[in-house]
């Protein structure tokens, strides 16, 4: 899909709040409810808007540790790939599982309480999915930018 200006700066200005109205999107474009309305859901449809979500603080959850996991398979088969990708999907301390290039297969976000929680989680639930040969942790010192926000110029 061919994305014009207004839909860039419509998209954009979702990414900053989308619970914004269809009024004040309107309002901010200089257009129509009822053409911001279209918009969007064509933008929907398309599959340029996939969902609409609430970024939760992790500090005032108490999930306040992060970690980045490298997995290296213990083979680069098919069927090793599906069955590790299913699992850890399944795992919501898991917040991204991206298959990578280079010395690892794999690199996870890990979301937890602690150090404690850490550990339990790799002791009980990635270590425990099979096929994986070897993790490499490294853990987050400080969020210096997180940001969901495509831009779009």
């Amino acid at each position: 899909m061919e994305l014009d200006p207004i839909d860039k700066a419509l998209l954009n200005l979702l990414q900053q709040d989308s619970k914004q109205t269809n009024k004040a999107l309107a309002y901010r474009l200089d257009m129509s409810v009822t053409a911001i309305f279209e918009r969007i859901k064509k933008l929907e449809n398309n599959g340029v808007l996939k969902k609409y979500v609430a970024l939760v603080d992790h500090k005032v959850v108490d999930k306040n540790f992060s970690a980045f996991c490298h997995i290296k398979l213990a083979q680069h088969s098919r069927d090793f790939v599906v069955k590790f990708e299913k699992e850890v999907a399944k795992l919501p301390e898991v917040l991204e599982c991206h298959h990578i290039s280079g010395d690892y297969d794999y690199l996870l976000k890990v979301v937890v309480k602690d150090m404690e929680a850490f550990r339990e989680f790799m002791v009980n639930k990635l270590t425990s999915i099979q096929h994986i040969g070897s993790t490499h942790s490294m853990f987050v010192i400080n969020e210096v930018k997180n940001s969901t926000a495509l831009e779009l110029a």
